[in-house]
C-alpha cells in the first residue's frame, strides 16, 4: 500500500447520503451485527468456515513448478524488482541518484511530528543535506549485506516520524517499508553521517539504518538464502529461543515467509548457546560484528512454533489458514508497528507458500509478469458487479492505493480479507455507518463506500489479480 489510499480512507470517513445501486441490494441487506460489520459473525471470522466452502481444499492451485516460473518471470521482467544477481560490480552515479531521488523529495506540504507541530523548514534542510547526494562518486562500487534484525525502510535516514495532518501519529509519511533477517541488499550509498545506508532489496531500494546490516562478500550474501536445509516461517511471526551468549539473536522477530538456512556443523549433542539443541531447530543467522562485517551464527528455534521445512502447498486450505492468522493484527503503515499494511499482508501470505510479489499495490496490481485484468473508466457499474461475482479464493482486488484478498462467495457475493482501517457502507433504512478497523478484517466486498458521491469499493476497481494457473 502506498499514499493513494489515504484519499481513498478519507472519503470513506466523510460520506453523505445517496441511493443504493440496486444491483447491491442483496449486500445491503445483510444483518449488521453489534461489532457493526455486516454479515460476519464468529463463525466468519475462522479459516474452517471458508475452508468448508470449497469443494476440493487441498488441491494444489499451483505446482512448485509453475510458482517458480512465474517467481523468475516476476523477477526479470517486472520493472519494481531487483535481480541482484545481474547488478554490475560498479553502477553510474545517475543511477543511484535516481533511486535515491525517488525515494528522498523534499516534501511540498506541511508536515507535522508526533506533536502535532508543523515540521520546520531547517528540519527539512538537514534531512536533505544528509542524503548527501553531492558525494555520490562518478561510478559506485556495489557493496553487499545481509539484514540482520527487522528493519524499517525509510524515505530519508532519519527515524523521524512525520504525518500529513494534526492528530494523525499512524501514517509515518517518511515510512517506506521494513526487510526481515537474512533478506540479501546491495549497498549503494551511505548518509551523510554514515548511520544509514541506502540498500536496494529484491523488492525495494530506501535508507535502512547501517546497524542492521551486516556487509559480507558478494557471493555468501547471496548464496545465503539458497542455502539447504532449511527452515521457513509460517506462523504471523515467529521468535528464537532466549541467550544471553548470543544477544544479537536472542528473541530475534522472525515474520512469515522468512526462510532461515539451519546451521549443520554441529555435533546432534553439542549445546548451543549454552543450551540443548534436541528440542529445536539450530537455525543460521546473520549478526553484525564491531567493525560491520557479517558472521553467520547459530541460534535456537523452538521445534513447536509454526515453521515447516519447505513453502507451503498452494492450496485452498493453505491460503485461508494463513491468512487468518493475521487476523486482528494491528494495521501498520509501510509494516510499522512489527505488522504490514494491506499489500504487506497479501505478500507475506503468498511468499509462506513461495510466491513472490512486488512490495507496493500499484505495482503488484499492474505487474506484468502476473495474471490480471484491468478496470478502466469504460467499465460500468454492472460490469464490475458482473466481475466481483466471478471471483474465486486468493483472488485480489485492487482499488487505488488498497488490495483485498477474496475468500470465496458466500450469500450470493464475494467476500475479503485486507489489512484496513476502516469501512463504510449503507444501512438497510438509508443512514450510512462508519466502523474503524484498523486491522487486518473480514468484511463482504460489494457494500463498501468509497467515496462522497455514493460510489463503492467495486466501482473504484482498478484492477483483480488472479494466482491461479
Amino acid at each position: 500500500m502506498k499514499r493513494p489510499m489515504l484519499a481513498a480512507l478519507a472519503f470513506a470517513l466523510a460520506l453523505v447520503h445517496a441511493p443504493v445501486p440496486a444491483a447491491d441490494v442483496p449486500a445491503a441487506t445483510l444483518p449488521i451485527p453489534p461489532h457493526g460489520v455486516p454479515g460476519v459473525g464468529d463463525a466468519q471470522l475462522t479459516p474452517q468456515f471458508w475452508i468448508g466452502l470449497q469443494a476440493q481444499p487441498d488441491r494444489p492451485i499451483l505446482t512448485r513448478a509453475a510458482i517458480d516460473a512465474q517467481n523468475a518471470k516476476l523477477l526479470r521482467i517486472d520493472p519494481s524488482m531487483h535481480d541482484l544477481a545481474t547488478l554490475p560490480a560498479t553502477l553510474p552515479r545517475a543511477q543511484v541518484a535516481d533511486w535515491i531521488g525517488r525515494r528522498s523529495k523534499r516534501p511540498a506540504r506541511t508536515l507535522y511530528d508526533v506533536h502535532g507541530q508543523p515540521v520546520p523548514a531547517a528540519t527539512l534542510d538537514r534531512l536533505m543535506d544528509a542524503v548527501a547526494l553531492d558525494a555520490i562518486p562518478a561510478r559506485v562500487t556495489v557493496r553487499y549485506g545481509l539484514v540482520v534484525h527487522r528493519a524499517a525502510l525509510r524515505g530519508f535516514p532519519t527515524t523521524l516520524r512525520v504525518f500529513s495532518r494534526q492528530g494523525d501519529t499512524d501514517i509515518d509519511r517518511f515510512q517506506e517499508s521494513a526487510e526481515f533477517p537474512g533478506t540479501p541488499v546491495a549497498i549503494v550509498h551511505a548518509s551523510r553521517d554514515g548511520q544509514w545506508l541506502f540498500v536496494v532489496s529484491p523488492r525495494y531500494a530506501a535508507w535502512m539504518q547501517a546497524k542492521y546490516v551486516a556487509e559480507g562478500p558478494r557471493d555468501t550474501v547471496l548464496g545465503y538464502a539458497a542455502k539447504t536445509p532449511y527452515r521457513v516461517v509460517t506462523g504471523a511471526s515467529v521468535r528464537t529461543v532466549f541467550t544471553p551468549e548470543q544477544p544479537a539473536v536472542s528473541q530475534l522477530q522472525l515474520d512469515m515467509g522468512t526462510r532461515v538456512p539451519l546451521f549443520t556443523a554441529l555435533p546432534p549433542d553439542a549445546p548451543v548457546n549454552g543450551q540443548t539443541a534436541y528440542a529445536a531447530y539450530t537455525l543460521q543467522l546473520p549478526v553484525r560484528k564491531d567493525d560491520g562485517s557479517l558472521e553467520l551464527v547459530p541460534a535456537l528455534l523452538q521445534k513447536n512454533t509454526d515453521t515447516a521445512s519447505d513453502d507451503l502447498p498452494l492450496t485452498p486450505r493453505n491460503l485461508l489458514t494463513q491468512a487468518f492468522k493475521f487476523l486482528g493484527e494491528r494495521y501498520g503503515w509501510g509494516h510499522a508497528y512489527d505488522g504490514r499494511d494491506c499489500s504487506g499482508f497479501v505478500s507475506d501470505v503468498y511468499r509462506s507458500m513461495g510466491v513472490q510479489m512486488p512490495r507496493n499495490t500499484s505495482d503488484q496490481g499492474v505487474s506484468p509478469a502476473l495474471q490480471h485484468r484491468l478496470f478502466t473508466k469504460a467499465d460500468s457499474h454492472e460490469a464490475r458487479v458482473k466481475a466481483a461475482l466471478q471471483l474465486k479464493l486468493g483472488d485480489l482486488v485492487y482499488i487505488p492505493g488498497h488490495v483485498m484478498m477474496v475468500l470465496g462467495q458466500w450469500q450470493g457475493q464475494p467476500w475479503v480479507i485486507h489489512d484496513v482501517l476502516g469501512m463504510s457502507y449503507r444501512r438497510p433504512d438509508g443512514s450510512t455507518a462508519h466502523v474503524k478497523l484498523n486491522a487486518v478484517s473480514v468484511t463482504p466486498l460489494l457494500p463498501m463506500l468509497y467515496g462522497s458521491d455514493g460510489s463503492t469499493f467495486i466501482d473504484h476497481m482498478t484492477s483483480i489479480v488472479r494466482i491461479r494457473p
